[in-house]
């Protein structure tokens, strides 16, 4: 993947003194990432989350995409242009740490990488189905916190595209999301493409959020603004997993970070309100209002802290209580608070990238080796010893976050990954909870070149179908071997000295023929 610079430059004499000279709008790296994107779109109509009955692809002459070798063809291009994406974002980055090129570039990269997944099935995920069977449970006046999309009798295609483990599964998300989903549901009816795209639409809402509050987050926590647009922005994870999915999470995040711009900025109450929407949206959004808590309360005047603290406190608790109680009646037309016992569903999902799960596993083979035993001890066990590590380490990075201000912004944010890596389960987009605060502080090379590793890993550890590839090792491998490819790409062009090896060959030729 990332291996070389642009075609301008020369192989490696040159390199070092090159990426320290202001560059021209890196339009190659656009195009490359542009190119991977498209490819993408195209691949995914036969590799990716396709419907049961495409009326695309489903009987047309260009139905074999879908099966056999054709399906087998769709997967290699898709791997192909994903590759071009990643190849361009790393080497996006590497301007980017040179101080070669600023905002604009990257968010041009962002807007041209994205365009074409609008109209992409979906990526590496089939959620966006039970989104909308989901919304539409709530459209026909059912309780999609009481049963799966499974009982509906109407929008057979709606249903019948839902993955087969949330046919009967209770919906996990907020009242609001639902809500969001239905009026999507409302406009698309049963046209499941329709619905799919207008969702995508509707989820740029929060991207846009987004976006505004980077630029004000970074000024606040001292971060560079092309290094967190590039890190919050343009990488795979929001790029193919947020938006190519599409996931509602990135509606949350905006909430969430303008949220938290509004604790900064002393507009407590703003803070507490949004925070508290981006939570009717998803659950995981109420991590950051303790945080906020403390930075409110170290804005109060006067000498005590404990008064200050539990002043803000009981304000928080005052604003909280009627913006979710409104925004659920809203919603559901009801306090229908069957939506906490929905947040135990994802739990059915059981892989080893949920590090308790894993280790749970572990444990399992070891033992099995000697005694026929039960997977499910082990795991409930693993999960229980990491929910309260988990807990330990949140009310740790609480209480380091007294002192408000950007330390409490910084522990939120690492309490967001501690979630995401320890509370069953662990899915792959969960990560850019996290990262999407901590993106606006300043940042290491090495550290970026970790989140490179990262973000390749965690996006390709399932298929593009939405289905898990985590027990094929000889995959995994290969994954891995990527990953850690790009990490070195982003602190090295050609880290192996693959494409200097290839050319030198040819210089030779040159040499000896002049």
């Amino acid at each position: 993947m990332a291996t070389t610079t642009d075609p301008a430059q020369t192989p490696s004499a040159g390199l070092a003194e090159r990426l320290r000279v202001p560059s021209r709008f890196p339009y190659r790296t656009i195009a490359m990432g542009t190119v991977g994107s498209t490819l993408l779109m195209l691949a995914a109509f036969g590799a990716g989350g396709i419907l049961i009955k495409d009326p695309v692809l489903g009987h047309g002459p260009l139905s074999w995409i879908r099966y056999g070798h054709g399906r087998m063809l769709a997967n290699a291009v898709l791997y192909t242009g994903f590759g071009l994406v990643v190849w361009a974002w790393v080497r996006l980055g590497r301007y980017v740490l040179a101080g070669r090129i600023g905002s604009r570039p990257i968010l041009v990269a962002a807007g041209c990488w994205m365009a074409p997944l609008l109209i992409s099935p979906p990526l590496f995920t089939r959620d966006v189905f039970s989104y909308l069977g989901q919304g539409a449970q709530l459209l026909y006046g059912l309780d999609p916190y009481a049963n799966g999309p499974a009982e509906l009798d109407v929008l057979p295609n709606v249903v019948q595209n839902v993955h087969p483990l949330w046919q009967t599964t209770p919906a996990p998300y907020g009242p609001l999301f639902l809500l969001i989903s239905k009026g999507v549901v409302a406009t698309t009816g049963d046209n499941m493409i329709l619905g799919v795209i207008l969702m995508r639409v509707v989820l740029l809402a929060g991207l846009a959020g987004t976006l505004w509050a980077l630029p004000r987050l970074v000024k606040h926590l001292g971060g560079k603004l092309p290094v967190a647009l590039w890190l919050a922005v343009a990488s795979p994870m929001m790029v193919i997993h947020l938006f190519g999915g599409p996931h509602n999470d990135l509606m949350m995040l905006a909430f969430l970070t303008i949220g938290v711009l509004a604790a900064l900025e002393r507009k407590h109450v703003v803070a507490v309100v949004l925070v508290t929407i981006g939570m009717l949206i998803k659950p995981t959004a109420a991590i950051a209002l303790p945080f906020i808590v403390w930075m409110w309360a170290n804005h109060l005047p006067g000498e005590s802290k404990v008064r200050n603290f539990l002043r803000a406190g009981a304000a928080s608790v005052g604003l909280f209580l009627p913006v979710f109680v409104a925004g659920t009646w809203i919603s559901l037309g009801s306090l229908n608070m069957g939506w906490w016992s929905g947040l135990k569903a994802p739990q059915l999902i059981a892989n080893w990238l949920n590090i308790p799960t894993g280790i749970g596993e572990v444990f399992y083979n070891l033992v099995h080796i000697v005694v026929d035993v039960q997977v499910s001890p082990f795991v409930t066990v693993a999960r229980a010893a990491g929910m309260l590590l988990l807990i330990a380490f949140g009310v740790r990075q609480w209480w380091l976050a007294r002192g408000g201000g950007t330390e409490a912004v910084y522990r939120a944010g690492i309490s967001l990954l501690a979630v995401a890596i320890l509370m069953p389960p662990t899915l792959p987009w969960y990560l850019t909870w996290g990262f999407v605060l901590l993106s606006a502080f300043k940042w290491q090379p090495r550290h970026l070149a970790l989140v490179v590793a990262v973000s390749v890993f965690v996006t390709l550890v399932y298929y593009p179908t939405g289905e898990q590839a985590l027990y094929d090792w000889w995959f995994i491998a290969l994954v891995v071997v990527a990953s850690l490819y790009s990490a070195a790409s982003l602190l090295r062009p050609d880290p192996l000295g693959i494409i200097d090896a290839w050319r030198r060959p040819e210089k030779f030729l040159s040499d000896h023929r002049s």
